[in-house]
Formats: C-alpha cells, structure tokens, sequence
C-alpha cells in the first residue's frame, strides 16, 4: 500500500507461558534462587560490530518543561519516591490471579482456538500479512516514515533536512527475536518472520521502548544494537528501566534515558536533525517476571520533528508529528468511562500526523480490556488523539498466551477494516487492501517491511 506522501497478565502469563502460550515457567522465579538462571539465546544473526559508515557526533539530549504542566502529577505512583506504578483512571479494572488462570486454562465459554493458516503443502498463507523487503522509504526523503518490522516493532526516520544525508532514526519496541519469552525453547514463537535481519537494518541513533514486557523490549535485540553502535546509540524509556539497560545493553547511565509521563526532551543530532520526544500515558503494565509486575512504568510517545523557520534560519519551528500507542488499553467493558489520556494528548500534541495503534491479541475483551484496545476503540484512539493517518499494529505476527486461545490471527485487520468504513475514514493497504490508498486521512494497514511516508 501506498499511503500518502502484558497487567500482571502479560506478565504473569509470560511466566506462566510467555508473553501471555506453554504453561511452562510457573517455576522459573524458583530456579532462579536455586541458580538455575535461564537466558533467551535464540539464534538469530547478530549485528555488526560497528557502523556501516563512520559514526556520526554523539546525540545530545536536553529536559525540556512540561507542555502543560497541569497535566503532571504522581497519581499512578506507588509510594514516593514510587516504588511500583499503576493505573489511575476508572477505564481500568483488576484482574485477579485466580481470573488469569480460569480465562487461560478453564472452560471460558468465549474460547474458540482457530490454528494460524496455512498454505497448500505448508506453505505461509495468503490470509496472513504480507512480508516485503524494506526500502525504508528511500524514495521519499522529504517525508517522516514508519517502516513495520512486525508487531509492535517500528523504525521511524524524520525528514531529511537541507544539507543533511538522512534523517533521525528511532527504532520503537525492536523485537528480532524468534520468541517473545526469557527463554529459547518456550513461550510464544513467530508465525511471521522478520523482513529484514539486524545487519540490514539502517545505523539508528534512538531506541525507544513502551515497557518491558518481553514482546516489546527484546534482550537479545538490544545487546546487538548497542554492540554495533556503542555510545553513540542512546534509549529511551520510562521510569524503572534505566538500570536494566545499563545492566543488559551494558550501557553508561548517560546513555539510558528514563522518563515519567508527560517529560519531554530535546534530541539534537548534528547533520540529522532535531526532535521533541515526550513520554505520554498509556493504560497497561509491566513486569518480567511474577516478582517485578509493574515495578517499571508504560507508556506511550509522542514525537515531533522541528524544522528551520523559513523566516530565520537559527529558529526552529514543529514540523510532522508522530504517536507511537505501545501497548494501551481504551476502556474495559466494565468501566464506566474511557481512558481520557487520549484526548489529553490530542489537546497537547496533537493534530498528528501520523499514529501507529495496536489492534490486536485483545480477546476475550471481557479480560483483556483493562489492558490492550480492541480495533474499535484504537478507532476512538485515532479520534482522541486527531490523528490525521492512523496504522494498525500488534496483530500478525506472534500470538498471546491467554488471546491465543480466543482470537482467530485474522481478525484484528478485518476488525480494524470493518471499523475503519463504517466510520469512512478507510484508507486501505496491508493484509486487507481496498479503501483509498490515496487520501492523506483515516486509518489503515500495512506490510511487514513496507514503509509509510507522510
């Protein structure tokens, strides 16, 4: 398509059978204080020991004030300083440990397995997203671009500005591995592979992490990504995770930037551009293990990228806008009200002009809803946040522990599509097709490896 120019759940579920599948890790806390530490080793190519050109000057990143500061506070803070997180709205519900087990392992009446497709003699199915190689947009150089590189994984370059050779690159949520799970023989395995191998991927200078549930922040991803780009690579990520990356990157603390909702900072790399990133609420959870649940904070980002003023050069000014949801919830069904974070963000950041919005293992909603949007309400998302184009993503590529057991792979984008022309804002592409792919408004989907430029 050619647009215009994991609650203590996911967590406790990933130890259960990671990332929300094998009920096999129940025991891992307990092998670990024997000794018996286990780490994800899956094969996959590593990344090259250094940059495919001369490593560019060193990003600089500077706080910058609050947007609005009425919007700051601490209500999702446990304890101060906090010492865990949660969410604060009356769109989220508990969930119970005895409730997790019964939805996963009991006879709940919504569970319906369907297998992932196939194609004749084994081959992938049609039915399933399409996997194309990345051209990362190299054709529209003057436009922000969002590749996809499967489930909730981006890399997003801004705009080439005069006299630079390309743009800021930010990797969000990179996952290449071949499980989403602390181990390399169990929890959820990829039905879809990745269009590319670490090697092909572009010199980033940003990593950018929504939590640290183990289908969003990948071990064995980052270890290669610092590998080949050392210093010069800076994450970012909220508050909690800082000492996991200087642990497991390794990192310096310098290079491992974590925020609280709503903090902003200025990225200013020298002949690739500058950008506002602010960390911005999201409804979900954290944890890797039964032990940490949600001891980090979530979030989701948005992001801005500035320009020289036309009328003096030395000034910048907002230039494209980008939203990148994580993992959220909107409302569970039975809540009272929507998350209102959304609108917040709209009011603050928005219109935007592109957003990316999970869409899937979001079955049964009756369970789920506290944590992952269904299509309709990333929909209401879109409209929330005045988002100009919306992508759908989280869907078609790895499947949940618990939404595995409910949630036909194929239902997300159809969903997704069927939301979308309803409310005639379909824009087409991906899995799906159909819709205008030429108008620069609504929402859509892509290829895993295409590129959207707006």
């Amino acid at each position: 398509m050619k647009l215009p120019r994991l609650l203590p759940i996911d967590l406790i579920i990933t130890s259960l059978c990671p990332a929300q599948q094998q009920p096999c890790i129940l025991f891992s806390s307990g092998l670990n204080r024997l000794g018996i530490i286990f780490r994800n080793r899956t094969k996959m190519p590593s990344a090259k020991s250094s940059y495919s050109t001369s490593p560019p000057p060193l990003v600089k990143v500077s706080s910058l004030p609050p947007v609005d500061s009425t919007l700051v506070n601490t209500d999702h803070h446990v304890n101060s300083p906090p010492t865990a997180f949660e969410n604060p709205w009356s769109s989220f519900q508990k969930v119970s440990l005895s409730t997790i087990f019964w939805t996963r392992f009991g006879t709940h009446p919504e569970k319906n397995f369907v297998p992932v497709p196939e194609g004749p003699n084994g081959t992938r199915s049609e039915e399933l997203v399409k996997v194309v190689k990345p051209d990362w947009g190299s054709s529209n150089l003057d436009s922000l671009r969002a590749t996809w590189l499967g489930h909730a994984s981006f890399l997003v370059e801004t705009p080439v500005l005069p006299g630079c050779e390309r743009g800021l690159r930010i990797l969000f949520d990179p996952v290449f591995s071949e499980r989403t799970s602390p181990f390399s023989f169990a929890g959820p395995k990829r039905y879809t592979p990745t269009p590319c191998t670490l090697d092909e991927l572009p010199d980033v200078d940003i990593v950018c992490i929504s939590h640290n549930h183990y289908d969003h922040l990948d071990i064995t991803t980052i270890k290669a990504l610092r590998r080949r780009h050392g210093a010069a690579l800076k994450f970012f990520a909220p508050l909690g995770n800082k000492a996991w990356f200087i642990t497991n990157a390794p990192c310096e603390a310098s290079e491992a930037i974590e925020c609280d909702w709503w903090q902003s900072n200025l990225i200013e790399a020298p002949g690739r551009g500058t950008v506002k990133l602010t960390c911005c609420p999201a409804q979900h959870n954290s944890g890797r293990s039964i032990s940490d649940h949600g001891t980090t904070l979530w979030s989701s980002w948005a992001l801005e990228c500035m320009t020289p003023s036309p009328t003096d050069q030395a000034e910048t000014q907002r230039g494209k806008t980008f939203f990148f949801a994580g993992d959220t919830a909107y409302q569970s069904p039975h809540c009272p009200d929507p998350c209102p974070v959304f609108t917040q963000i709209g009011n603050t950041f928005g219109p935007f002009d592109l957003a990316l919005l999970p869409i899937g293992l979001m079955t049964p909603a009756s369970f789920m809803g506290s944590f992952h949007a269904t299509p309709e309400q990333s929909l209401q998302i879109h409209q929330d946040i005045k988002s100009k184009l919306s992508i759908g993503m989280h869907y078609g590529t790895v499947r949940g522990g618990i939404s595995a057991r409910y949630e036909d792979v194929r239902d997300p984008p159809r969903r997704w599509r069927v939301a979308g022309e309803k409310a005639d804002v379909w824009c087409g592409g991906g899995v799906e097709g159909g819709g205008d792919a030429r108008s620069p408004e609504g929402v859509g989907l892509c290829h895993v490896g295409e590129t959207v430029c707006v």
